[in-house]
């Protein structure tokens, strides 16, 4: 009998948490395929170096949707267990008031629209007992920001949730899981180095919750420790 390992495509794989979920992944014994942008060479390169071939990288520039469309072509006889989208910037703390037309345009596109286009595009390479994941964060909360601060980051965590909440809406019948996964507060470029958590300490918990809510269909907005994250 010939046993076949899950396949993971994670989004956003070159560095911090992307590259340590490919590298949990990898432990657990599946097959990972990574994105980078560009033909750059990362830490996932190195990752696949040493995986005895079961991690590939593919090279995506998510904000351009033909480059999204081209990837599921290429992996059209592949099938997805897990389709992880991680990817996110931020462009400094200022009030919404001051924040450039430029800059506005920019977060929400990569943010937002980008990770649903993937979403939506790569979604028929998804087993129909997989999982469609997005990184979120509890800074998407509505009723969690009482303190304010870093408004446009958080508004484009909130649009990403609602967009993700009208998709599982629009295919309400699907039986995939989908999830909106915080990470917690990380060390990261994005997080920066006053953050709670490090990778170490995040990305296990993300991959066990991803895991525990397995075959577990409709949208779940919830933390790397399995909790609940209010809207």
């Amino acid at each position: 009998m010939t046993h076949t390992r899950k396949t993971a495509l994670i989004v956003g794989a070159s560095r911090t948490l992307g590259l340590a979920l490919a590298a949990e992944y990898l432990r657990r014994g599946w097959d990972v395929i990574g994105t980078v942008r560009g033909n750059r060479r990362t830490g996932l390169h190195d990752l696949a170096d040493a995986s005895e071939g079961r991690l590939t990288i593919e090279s995506l520039e998510m904000t351009a949707p033909e480059q999204i469309s081209a990837l599921r072509d290429r992996l059209a006889t592949r099938t997805l267990d897990l389709l992880f989208v991680n990817a996110a910037i931020t462009r400094g703390d200022l009030p919404i008031g001051e924040v450039p037309t430029e800059m506005f345009t920019e977060v929400m596109v990569v943010n937002a629209l980008s990770p649903m286009r993937v979403v939506e595009t790569l979604r028929p390479l998804v087993a129909p007992a997989g999982t469609i994941g997005v990184m979120s964060s509890d800074q998407g909360s509505i009723t969690l920001n009482t303190e304010g601060g870093q408004d446009l980051y958080r508004a484009s965590k909130s649009a990403l949730n609602q967009l993700m909440r009208s998709f599982a809406a629009r295919t309400a019948e699907d039986t995939r899981t989908l999830l909106l996964l915080d990470p917690g507060w990380v060390r990261t470029d994005l997080g920066g180095p006053d953050a709670e958590l490090s990778v170490e300490e995040s990305v296990p918990g993300v991959a066990e919750t991803i895991e525990s809510h397995r075959g577990k269909p409709g949208l779940h907005f919830v933390d790397y420790r399995g909790q609940v994250v209010p809207w």
